[in-house]
């Protein structure tokens, strides 16, 4: 089984939508492609494929920011493996993939926020190393207060 990690180029964005729709169910189809290339114009975001024999298996963006707290910071955001590979070691190969990456850009941390619905998550991040510091709230402004 042949893997690489790479950025996603800009203009190959939209191939992230299939595996982003197992994250985003609820979330239109156009709406969805609409933030997405929205997301990819801006200069602190970048989005990572994992590919096994040339198809895209696994994705996560990438958010930069500086934090007072911590200093240079990455989220990972939409963090999602094809779930026929799961519990292969593949997702600890990216995230590997991924410290290497943003500490070569300077991060001094990461940041992640996982749903709390998602226990396996949860027990990989623990064992990468992560721990809870705090909760992520949400408030939703839009009219009709769905989140999607």
């Amino acid at each position: 089984m042949k893997t690489h990690i790479k950025v996603i180029s800009k203009k190959e964005i939209l191939n992230i939508i299939p595996l982003l729709q197992k994250l985003n169910s609820k979330t239109p189809i156009n709406l969805l492609k609409e933030r997405v290339k929205e997301m990819s114009e801006f200069s602190n975001y970048e989005c990572v494929g994992l590919y096994i024999e040339e198809k895209l298996v696994g994705i996560s963006g990438l958010w930069y920011s500086t934090r007072h707290y911590i200093g240079k910071t990455v989220e990972p955001d939409h963090v999602i493996l094809d779930e026929s590979l799961r519990g292969q070691g593949i997702g600890k190969q990216f995230f590997k993939w991924i410290d290497n990456h943003v500490q070569n850009k300077g991060c001094e941390a990461i940041e992640l926020n996982a749903y709390v619905n998602n226990p396996k998550s949860h027990k990989f991040y623990y064992n990468e190393g992560y721990n809870i510091y705090g909760f992520h709230f949400l408030k939703v402004l839009r009219d009709g207060k769905k989140f999607y």
